[in-house]
Order: structure tokens, then sequence, then C-alpha cells
């Protein structure tokens, strides 16, 4: 191999992680993205959504969804939220309680199944990330909520 095509490719490996690990930020816009919510049916992030709740593991999720229960549907229509839950690697056993809990719930909870689905959003651990955004789906405020000891609505101010 050439000495300068050696350069290039190393140089390619060094610069990869960068290119992929950008979180969002506040004046980030949020990658339109499809996933399957708990009843199967199909989600598509869009300009309509104001608020966008991110959980990374399952104890928080569980946390979140006990508190956002407790708000009931019209909230969520009402601020205009969508709530994903980070399913990604969880074992099938684990799944088949997990989704059969989750049907339960009157908020609509949007499986974040996908490897890099996740990856971009900011994370903290033990708390639901709250994205604020605009019509065009740009980050405006990013705040962490902690479910075991705050309620949502401070998060979700105009």
């Amino acid at each position: 191999m050439q000495k300068s095509t050696l350069l290039a490719l190393l140089g390619s490996l060094l610069i990869l992680p960068f290119a992929y690990g950008q979180k969002y930020h506040s004046g980030s816009v949020v990658k339109s993205f499809q996933a399957n919510d708990q009843h199967g049916e199909a989600y598509q992030l869009d300009s309509k959504t104001r608020y966008l709740l991110i959980s990374f593991d399952m104890g928080t999720g569980k946390k979140a969804n006990v508190k956002l229960d407790q708000k009931g549907k019209e909230f969520f229509k009402e601020k205009q939220i969508a709530f994903v839950a980070n399913i990604h690697g969880m074992p099938g056993i684990g799944r088949l309680f997990a989704f059969k809990k989750m049907k339960t719930y009157s908020h609509r909870i949007i499986y974040g199944d996908d490897a890099h689905l996740m990856d971009p959003f900011p994370e903290k651990d033990d708390h639901v990330t709250v994205l604020k955004l605009d019509k065009q789906q740009k980050v405006t405020q990013i705040s962490y909520w902690d479910p075991a000891k705050e309620e949502v609505d401070q998060h979700l101010k105009e």
C-alpha cells in the first residue's frame, strides 16, 4: 500500500468517531426518525413535536412512565410530547414482560429499538433527556428530568 493511501486511511479512521459521535445540542436539527410505539403503530418525528423525551435505561424509563401515566393521554397531545424509550439490546424475556406492561400506560411510548437511534441524543445517568424543539425540529433547549425526584412540568415550559 502506498504511503499516501495509508495516511488517508488512517486519517479517515481517526475522524470517523468524531463525525458520528456528535450529540444534539442547542441549535442542532434533530433528524427525523421512524419507530413503532407500544401498540405497534408507526411514529415519525415531525414538526408537530414540541418536546422530545428520551429514556436511556429501563429503571429510569419505569419511573418516567409512572409519572407520565398520571398526567394522562391528553397531556401528551396538549404539550405535543413524544416519549422515546431505549429498548435496543433488551433481551427477549425482558421484552416479553416490559412490552406487556408498556401497553397498559395511557401515553404513547415510542420504542427506540434501532442500534444508532439513541446515539446523537445527549444523556445523563438516571435522567430523561428533554429536548425542546421548534417547528423545524431545531433544539431550542435541553434539560434533564429526574423522574424519581421531580415532576416533568418544570421541563416543559414555554
